[in-house]
């Protein structure tokens, strides 16, 4: 039979062994940058996903089952889930890869890209600088910019009903 004190006891060192693991493993919130080494990066994506997001690879056109998603949802960061376009913005841009004239407020960020003999603009997630795709200025309104989007960097989450 456990006495009184040691209950207490087991239950103050239960609690700070809690208190300092929730300071050392803090939990990451949807804007904190997410790091990974190249290994981790190789063993948590495919091989597909991983020639695109972390080495700037482009998926071959019409490729992509995401290219005919009609519901209605969010396109998530295949590389750390974070949503970076909603169906609300997708459009059938004729190029073969899924666009949008929007990214989420915050959720992608933009580079010069020169490969190619091109001058591009680079589209990546904010948050785990997986590369995504292009922004090109030849997009619908309300805005005229063509998100071009390789479909294997992104995963779909359907809206709840």
């Amino acid at each position: 039979m456990r006495t009184r004190r040691q209950i207490l006891s087991s239950g103050g060192l239960g609690l700070a062994a809690l208190a300092i693991g929730s300071l050392a493993l803090p939990a990451l919130a949807a804007s904190d940058h997410l790091v990974r080494d190249d290994a981790e990066w190789r063993k948590s994506l495919s091989p597909d996903q991983y020639s695109v997001l972390r080495q700037a690879s482009t998926e071959r056109p019409f490729s992509s089952p995401l290219l005919h998603e009609a519901r209605s949802g969010a396109f998530a960061c295949a590389g750390c889930d974070q949503p970076v376009f909603s169906s609300k913005t997708k459009f059938d841009s004729g190029t073969g890869w899924p666009s949008f004239w929007a990214p989420i407020e915050g959720a992608v960020a933009a580079s010069a890209d020169s490969s190619f003999g091109m001058s591009r603009t680079a589209v990546s997630c904010s948050r785990c600088d997986g590369h995504l795709g292009h922004v090109f200025n030849d997009g619908p309104k309300p805005t005229g910019l063509r998100y071009c989007i390789n479909g294997v960097a992104l995963k779909f989450i359907a809206a709840a009903a």
